[in-house]
């Protein structure tokens, strides 16, 4: 995988690691608001947010835990938690903002644990499965530890945009596109995908009821 050896490329992964720990943390840190939590509270919701869907992916791909040998995003995840809890009474609509907040990692993980796994020459439904968890998974520990019901169990298109974000990413690189060009791309399939979802409240339904917009009914 060559394509990866380039310093631009690494900087480019690094770049959306970055941004993405520090907006789900971000969310992490409101969804800690949202249940009262003192600060404590605020710092650890925080930091799992933004860090536990790449620890599932590391463990999951035999690789170190990455934040263990090298705990600058480990510092980023705390100390945007610990922002959010000194600056949270200026948010009006909490709700809201932890979505977008939610938006904006969930792009960047789908792109970074896609092309993570990609780097582990792993095949590529595995490296598109691998930048689901990424995304979905600190989401997931979020709302468990707040006592709130999971985005990916209630319907929301969630998963599925970071599904077609990572699958973005690594089609496009598989296609021998750069993989600049292709992380951004992905990135921006996940955030519109996720956008639209949240703006115009679409719902994925059971049977009979594939898609519904405007929530439930």
């Amino acid at each position: 995988m060559s394509i990866f050896n380039g310093e631009m490329v690494q900087s480019v992964i690094h770049g959306f690691m970055y941004f993405g720990d520090i907006v789900f943390a971000v969310s992490g840190a409101l969804a800690a608001g949202k249940r009262k939590m003192d600060i404590v509270g605020y710092i650890l919701i925080g930091t799992i947010t933004g860090l536990g869907g790449g620890t599932l992916r590391d463990i999951l791909l035999d690789r170190p835990v990455w934040w263990t040998r090298a705990p600058l995003e480990l510092y980023l995840c705390m100390g945007a938690a610990l922002l959010t809890y000194l600056w949270i009474f200026k948010i009006s609509d909490r709700y809201k903002a932890t979505a977008w907040f939610d938006a904006l990692g969930l792009s960047a993980f789908a792109i970074t644990g896609s092309t993570i796994a990609m780097q582990s020459l792993v095949p590529w439904p595995i490296a598109v499965f691998m930048g689901v968890m990424t995304a979905t998974g600190g989401g997931v520990i979020r709302d468990v530890l707040t006592d709130t019901r999971p985005m990916i169990l209630c319907g929301e298109l969630y998963a599925v945009a970071a599904l077609v974000g990572a699958f973005i990413n690594i089609g496009l690189m598989n296609m021998s596109i750069m993989p600049e060009i292709a992380m951004a791309a992905g990135f921006l399939g996940t955030l519109l995908l996720r956008g639209a979802a949240i703006i115009y409240d679409i719902r994925l339904g059971p049977p009979g009821e594939f898609i519904h917009i405007g929530g439930r009914k």
